[in-house]
């Protein structure tokens, strides 16, 4: 991690300004390329929108809680974590304002989205298992849970896959439905071109979280800030905004499943942030025996917003014009987990 002692403190918070402009000016520019991927493989807006634009928008927060975890700052990798599954879950009940014509989730309901609506929740229940386990259940030195973490996404991705080209049932389709299916008119520039920009862009991301990361911490002991706070509002927000960017651009594409797909699917791969910093972190602790009872309310809050998602997609309320009760509620929620974040703290995580 960098030593930023020497700079000013003007020059920190210009430094967050920074970070965040290249991170938004990289996700801008990720959206229209994972369209673009979508159409010239033919894999589908919900799959590239979940695996490919969810991933690498994540980036950023993946180098961030793997720093800190690295850093002896475990609680700071873990607000980071789930604080970042939160905003970007709010984030998508913005994106809803920006389409009028009706409720996002009526018009983007796919099997995909279904699915890895219930894998994030499945997911996001495993963190509150390994905080309920003893410190000495650990293999070498990580929990099982990490690794159940990886192999659950990993099993998840694949059936994901499956259920998309195979699906045993589908959403009834009406006049407001966006099409998994639907594509525009293929790219004219060669799919390893797009490939090849899209990683870059992917890989800019993750540079800028690696700086972010120095600058949020030096921030945070220079104005005494909480180490939850540090993760869940200052680099889980940054980190994210990439989320909040492509899912505007893409809705206002019109590629809708690419829009919520992108954020439950790269929700879920999120969910490894917090395998990634246990493999990263070499304290004598278990790594989640820093899981603490805010974390734990904040991940209980983000199951309930994405559950209210989850039945947002399955009910499909048309509405139009204003957000639904799905997006208001899950707004709502965000507002609590905020204010909880804000004014519950466990103080500086030990580095030992």
């Amino acid at each position: 991690m960098l030593d930023l002692t020497w700079m000013p403190f003007a020059g920190l918070v210009a430094a967050l300004v920074a970070l965040a402009a290249v991170i938004v000016a990289a996700g801008t520019k990720l959206a229209a390329m994972a369209d673009m991927l979508a159409d010239a493989t033919g894999w589908g807006e919900a799959t590239v929108g979940a695996v490919l634009l969810g991933g690498s928008t994540s980036l950023a927060g993946i180098v961030a809680s793997v720093v800190a975890a690295a850093s002896g700052h475990p609680t700071m990798a873990i607000s980071n974590a789930i604080g970042g599954i939160a905003v970007q879950t709010a984030f998508l009940a913005v994106a809803d304002m920006f389409y009028p014509r009706t409720n996002l989730e009526h018009a983007a309901a796919s099997t995909t989205n279904l699915f890895q609506a219930a894998l994030l929740i499945a997911l996001l229940s495993l963190p509150l298992l390994g905080a309920a386990l003893p410190d000495s259940a650990t293999i070498g030195w990580v929990s099982p849970v990490s690794l159940v973490l990886v192999l659950g996404y990993g099993l998840g991705v694949r059936a994901a896959g499956e259920v998309r080209l195979s699906p045993m049932w589908r959403p009834r389709a009406t006049d407001e439905t966006s099409s998994d299916e639907d594509t525009d008119e293929p790219p004219h520039t060669p799919t390893s071109r797009l490939a090849l920009i899209f990683a870059a862009l992917a890989v800019t991301t993750a540079i800028a979280g690696y700086f972010l990361t120095s600058v949020a911490l030096e921030v945070g002991t220079r104005t005494g800030l909480d180490e939850t706070v540090i993760g869940g509002l200052i680099t889980a927000v940054i980190t994210s905004l990439p989320e909040l960017v492509t899912s505007v651009a893409a809705v206002r594409r019109g590629a809708l499943n690419l829009a919520v797909g992108g954020i439950i699917g790269g929700n879920a791969f999120d969910t490894l942030f917090l395998a990634f910093s246990d493999f990263a972190y070499s304290g004598e602790r278990n790594f989640y025996a820093f899981f603490g009872q805010v974390h734990q309310q904040m991940t209980i809050i983000t199951i309930l917003m994405t559950a209210i998602l989850l039945m947002g997609l399955v009910a499909r309320p048309r509405g139009g014009g204003a957000i639904g009760w799905e997006s208001s509620l899950v707004l709502a929620l965000y507002a609590v987990l905020t204010v909880l974040m804000a004014t519950t703290g466990n103080g500086p995580a030990p580095t030992g």
